[in-house]
């Protein structure tokens, strides 16, 4: 009979995941040696290879690839047994993993925060901000309990909640205030910058230009608003942000907002979980305070924007 321990499979989940000791190690909170002896006992007792050691990274091996995915349902299932255990309380308590997309997590993390201290007092909560795919795989693997993004994200095995609508304003520098609104056709003729591949709000800036992908952009992307709107301030071009990130993105650079005519372009904001989250029925209220604290905030913005 084979024994292993949960351990050991929460060490080599975590190996598998960074492909690399070291960060492994730190991930798991032990030193590298120890988390070497593990795995080195886990392949012992399976008796199969489960990594290729190279001298700066490991990689999973056939036998590793097919045991990573079953471990990862395995986890996934025993931290939901943790999960039912909480939902059976009065009120949810203890650690809450909440993902974020980029551009919502500087602009609305600080009222999220405060509103589930307010009213989730045992909560311990951790904050996780990456694109949104990568998000979908980390609650997918159980890494994550819900994450905030666009929706939709058209995963059946997710749920999704809307929790407010948000529309996109143009940033130009400040020469060009006053000047004509810029309809689709003749944003597609300006210089318009745009986040790097694999934001999703890239995705749709370009859906509302009707801009094809495979148009040639070279210099023009940037990873992060706050550089975007630091581009445009200094003359580089125009871009589109969304209106919870004016007042931020416009403190240090002076730039000309302006609303579009109807329809504008917007998004959907919202929170996703799985499916077979026991917390089910608490994340629904998680997602009520989030729509309240953000309120005020996402008011005031719309109102700066104009």
């Amino acid at each position: 009979m084979i024994n292993f321990t949960l351990k050991q499979l929460r060490y080599f989940e975590a190996l598998a995941r960074h492909c690399h000791f070291g960060h492994a190690a730190a991930a798991c909170a032990i030193s590298q040696p120890a988390l070497s002896v593990q795995i080195k006992e886990l392949e012992q007792e399976l008796g199969a290879v489960l990594f290729e050691r190279g001298a700066r990274q490991v990689r999973l091996t056939l036998f590793g690839e097919e045991f990573a995915l079953r471990t990862r349902e395995i986890l996934r299932s025993i931290d939901e047994l943790g999960d039912l255990a909480r939902a059976s309380r009065d009120r949810l308590v203890g650690r809450l993993r909440i993902g974020v997309i980029p551009t919502i997590a500087p602009y609305l993390l600080p009222r999220i925060i405060t509103g589930l201290a307010r009213t989730h007092a045992g909560l311990d909560i951790h904050v996780r901000e990456t694109m949104t795919h990568k998000l979908i795989q980390e609650l997918a693997d159980g890494r994550i309990d819900t994450a905030i993004v666009a929706l939709p994200v058209s995963e059946p095995s997710l749920t999704e909640v809307a929790l407010f609508t948000e529309n996109f304003v143009l940033a130009r520098p400040l020469g060009d205030e006053g000047k004509p609104v810029p309809d689709r056709d003749a944003l597609r003729e300006m210089k318009l910058l745009l986040l790097e591949e694999g934001h999703c709000f890239r995705d749709q800036a370009l859906s509302f230009c009707n801009i094809q992908t495979s148009r040639q952009r070279e210099g023009l992307d940037a990873s992060s608003l706050a550089t975007l709107v630091q581009m445009v301030s200094a003359g580089i071009g125009v871009t589109l942000i969304p209106e919870m990130a004016v007042d931020v993105e416009t403190r240090s650079a002076p730039v000309s907002v302006t609303r579009f005519k109807d329809p504008q372009p917007a998004r959907i904001i919202g929170m996703i979980w799985r499916k077979t989250n026991p917390l089910a029925t608490e994340l629904t209220k998680i997602a009520d305070v989030v729509r309240r604290s953000t309120a005020p905030s996402r008011q005031y913005n719309a109102q700066k924007a104009g």
